[in-house]
């Protein structure tokens, strides 16, 4: 009985073995030339880009977002309307995800993607080509439209309001307004040459003939998760935050938009105790501009000339008026508003804060300072054509006359080849920072400088060096840009060329800065310096090209590590505990222009000092000590500091973002129908024959699995051995 049980074990194990043996075989064909790789990574491609995300207001939401799991659609080129009549009329294999070139992103051609085509698109890829383009811009044609001092008044005349309906009449004339528009699908941007051409190439091999029928064939298709948590509105996404939140900790469908202000005084503050701390007689002259930008996309846009351009010329502002301008009665307030894209996110809240007596804060150890405190503001706009400077006003100012006055007077003297006329008494003034204070009084005296609009490529992904036409000359190496230019030896010119942007930006500021200094000293500027042209290469070398730049490697300790090679985003994003890249970038580089440098004070003593004394490496890099003014504000909407406000009032920004858990694309083949329906059905045999076999093996098992056996004894009892 046993030796006959013993010789089946013996079997039975050697089965063992040499599956064993069979399993390690096939483990090691990786080594073999097979990939390793899983099934799926061989089914996808991965496709970098950028998305299309959620914004949401008080009354509506804003963007794209795709499904939960994911939008999958047919790879279909756009190359002119007939293409979209094809996915609305024909449409033989839906759902599909049409492939469009700039030139072709219209108002026109997304709304009718969106609406006319609604049940037959998932997802709209934008590839990167500007060739040929004349206009790109998503943003409206009144920017913050509803937030600005002509929403406020009661009914102005046609001509003292921005209209949307009238390009003549706007800020923007080539916005086309899908910015605030909402899309039920992605819409993701490929901006490399490489990854376009995984896509045209898919594209091209499968699904570019035979369009009538090629349902009956396996097309290449595309997979874009972007999905966004928020929904409708501001206001019913902070509430279901909020019911959430107490059910499950840290959730949270929508952020508010918010960042930082930074701003900097010409000339010290003093301290003062704490019970002195109320408002004092101090005098100001306010000098702004904002710092932000925006497009439709995540991540991408420099916005160099709806914002670079004028933070540009008021850093260089604050630069020659740090250098020149000697001690007065008046103090002179720089301030660069973040948030501004938004309907005046940063404005408005330094405007409340100044309402309120939080500014600044109390961490200064200084006075508060009120609206009061500020005899002029002077805001500078967009300054799309350098050579034309425009001054607006609101209600009747003796200072805009006098700026307007002394521009012409000054640029006569200097010959920097820059046209301005007669000031402009108007409501329908430039999307600038001034409107927020106007809004609270209209005889604000605020002077608003700027150009008539020239951008065709306004808040959108196109708006970059190419669009200034800007080169880095890379001259910081041997000239100081923390010293002023002479203007009677002619560097700038020889360097840079008289038509370039960085001579352009030097003479628009210089004019600007000279008639800022007569406005507060009396007298006109007598010296032949002017704002210096390599620190205006290098400022817009850091901000459109890269942050590892001499300049920002100047503003911070000689051993820091270099920063990375990319410029700084600007857009205002959400709270982090960790100040926005571009916001610190400003706020050090207003600590080396406008910081008073401190002589024969080692690192160690300077650190001793604190605050408001800071180390920095300086131009020459070895390090030093400078006493500085600059500080930061909280650029975040006074209407998420009350429980109860109204989010249908518009009187002030309620702008939020979504969250959102993860964004990615990838490619792949899409199997036919017949495919399918072959892997199903072969599917089904399959199974079925399985069931078979194991209904067969079942019913047999006595016969199959204990044949020649006469033990007695259960199977799963008896010993076996190898």
């Amino acid at each position: 009985m046993f030796p006959t049980h013993h010789r089946f074990g013996v079997k039975w194990c050697s089965c063992w073995w040499w599956l064993v043996v069979v399993f390690l075989v096939v483990i090691q064909q990786p080594d073999r030339g097979a990939n390793g790789q899983r099934m799926k990574d061989n089914m996808y491609t991965e496709v970098h880009g950028a998305h299309c995300f959620r914004r949401l207001n008080g009354t509506h939401m804003t963007g794209c977002s795709s499904k939960n799991g994911g939008s999958v659609g047919v790879l279909h080129l756009i190359s002119g309307k007939e293409d979209i009549d094809f996915i609305v009329h024909k449409h033989p294999s839906p759902p599909y995800a049409p492939i469009l070139l700039p030139a072709l992103y219209t108002r026109e051609n997304i709304l009718r993607l969106r609406d006319e085509a609604a049940p037959y698109v998932s997802v709209l890829v934008l590839m990167n080509n500007a060739s040929g383009l004349e206009q790109f811009s998503q943003e409206s044609r009144c920017p913050n439209q509803y937030s600005g001092l002509a929403s406020v008044l009661t009914r102005p005349a046609d001509d003292q309001r921005c209209s949307v309906d009238r390009a003549g009449d706007s800020w923007n004339p080539w916005g086309s307004g899908l910015l605030l528009e909402n899309f039920p699908f992605p819409i993701f941007y490929v901006a490399s040459e490489e990854e376009m051409e995984k896509l045209l190439a898919c594209y091209e091999k499968f699904n570019a003939h035979d369009l009538e029928h090629q349902h009956r064939r396996s097309l290449c298709a595309i997979e874009v998760k972007a999905f966004m948590s928020a929904a409708v509105s501001t206001d019913i996404c902070m509430r279901r935050s909020e019911t959430y939140n107490s059910l499950i900790p840290a959730t949270k469908y929508c952020d508010p938009l918010q960042g930082k202000n930074v701003y900097a005084t010409l000339f010290p503050r003093p301290v003062v105790p704490e019970e002195e701390r109320v408002e004092g007689p101090e005098r100001f002259v306010l000098v702004s501009t904002r710092t932000d930008t925006t497009t439709m996309f995540d991540g991408v846009g420099l916005g160099a000339m709806d914002s670079v351009v004028p933070f540009t010329v008021l850093v260089a502002v604050a630069h020659f008026l740090a250098k020149t301008l000697p001690a007065n009665d008046r103090n002179v307030l720089f301030l660069f508003f973040n948030g501004e894209s938004y309907d005046y996110i940063g404005s408005q809240r330094f405007v409340y804060d100044l309402q309120t007596g939080a500014f600044p804060s109390r961490g200064t150890q200084t006075k508060p300072i009120t609206l009061d405190n500020i005899e002029l503001m002077i805001d500078i706009g967009s300054l799309d054509d350098l050579t034309e400077l425009q001054v607006y006003h609101a209600a009747p100012q003796p200072m805009a006359t006098k700026i307007a006055e002394l521009l012409p007077k000054i640029n006569q003297k200097y010959g920097f080849g820059i046209r301005s006329g007669q000031p402009v008494l108007t409501s329908n003034l430039p999307p600038v920072a001034a409107q927020s204070f106007l809004r609270e009084n209209l005889t604000f005296p605020a002077v608003i400088i700027a150009s008539k609009p020239g951008n065709r490529y306004y808040h959108s992904i196109y708006d970059d060096q190419e669009n200034l036409h800007y080169q880095y000359g890379f001259y910081s190496h041997r000239l100081d840009f923390t010293q002023l230019e002479n203007l009677e030896s002619g560097d700038g010119n020889r360097m840079y060329g008289s038509d370039s942007v960085q001579m352009r930006i030097r003479n628009a500021s210089t004019l600007i800065a000279m008639s800022i200094y007569e406005l507060l000293v009396g007298r006109a500027f007598d010296q032949q310096n002017a704002t210096n042209s390599v620190l205006i290469d290098e400022f817009l070398y850091c901000f459109l090209e890269s942050a590892d730049c001499a300049l920002f490697r100047a503003t911070v300790k000689p051993e820091t590590p270099r920063a990375h090679r990319s410029p700084p985003s600007r857009y205002i994003s959400v709270h982090t505990t960790i100040t926005a890249e571009s916001t610190g970038w400003t706020y050090r580089v207003l600590g080396l222009l406008l910081g008073q440098l401190v002589e024969n004070v080692t690192k160690a003593e300077c650190a001793a000092l604190h605050l408001p004394y800071q180390w920095m490496a300086g131009y020459g890099g070895a390090g030093e000590c400078r006493r500085t003014t600059q500080n930061m504000s909280l650029a975040l909407s006074p209407a998420f500091l009350n429980d109860t406000y109204d989010f249908t009032s518009h009187r002030y920004s309620t702008w939020t973002e979504s969250t959102w858990s993860d964004m990615s694309a990838r490619i792949f083949l899409r199997p036919s129908p017949s495919h399918e329906t072959l892997t199903l059905s072969i599917g089904i045999v399959v199974m079925v024959i399985s069931f078979v076999l194991v209904f067969l093996i079942n019913s047999r098992s006595d016969v199959l699995f204990n044949q020649g056996s006469t033990s007695s004894i259960p199977i799963a009892t008896q010993p076996t051995q190898c």
